[in-house]
């Protein structure tokens, strides 16, 4: 029986945990990373204050943890849309297009988790997310040229140049501001197609691998 109640205080602490780090999300999603602070992490989670503190000492703690989460979440929904796709072209194609869709449709928590300088702490994290993106498009690259589909180029060049593509494109401040969803798909269209063409994907077969995907 005490092992039973072990178990329901664990998964108590975890939902806890868990719903902090929603809390913070949708205030990053919001804000970005500077409104995301302690006390108003802990009024959009019903919870006080202390117990935030509790899970997480500082800010740094907190924000660095929702990058995490942030990352893995994305990571694992481009690998999932391109383990989807039926060849390994279509999978390259659908890993960039789901990375930029979702970027887009939270484009303010993706600058936040991505690009938004917080201090050197966080900005680890988010080095590492970016080398998440850039490993998962670099393996799906390297698949294309065994299966003969692009010619034989550095894949650990080529797959950070695209992520660089769709982040100045999408993210940056040189992106337009798109006010609709309409318009935003047209842009990760775009965006797609910039990144298989520069690629060597030649531009009617860029065109219909673009075509194929499927967007969140």
């Amino acid at each position: 029986m005490a092992y039973r109640r072990t178990e329901n205080v664990v998964r108590r602490l975890a939902a806890r945990e868990d719903a902090i780090l929603a809390a913070a999300t949708a205030v990053a999603a919001e804000g970005g990373m500077e409104a995301v602070q302690i006390a108003v992490v802990a009024e959009r989670a019903g919870i006080a204050t202390g117990t935030v503190y509790r899970y997480f000492p500082s800010k740094t703690d907190l924000v660095g943890e929702l990058v995490a989460g942030v990352a893995a979440r994305e990571i694992g929904a481009m690998r999932a849309a391109a383990d989807a796709a039926p060849g390994p072209l279509s999978a390259l194609a659908a890993g960039i297009a789901t990375f930029a869709a979702r970027a887009l449709g939270e484009r303010q928590l993706a600058w936040a988790a991505i690009v938004e300088s917080v201090d050197a702490g966080i900005d680890a994290r988010r080095h590492d997310f970016r080398k998440g993106i850039a490993a998962e498009l670099a393996g799906r690259i390297r698949a294309a040229i065994v299966g003969g589909h692009l010619a034989d180029i550095d894949a650990a060049v080529a797959a950070p140049a695209i992520v660089g593509v769709l982040m100045e494109a999408l993210l940056g401040p040189l992106a337009p501001k798109l006010g609709d969803a309409a318009a935003r798909r047209e842009a990760v269209q775009t965006a797609t197609l910039i990144a298989l063409r520069a690629l060597g994907v030649v531009d009617a077969r860029a065109r219909g691998l673009v075509a194929q995907c499927v967007l969140p």
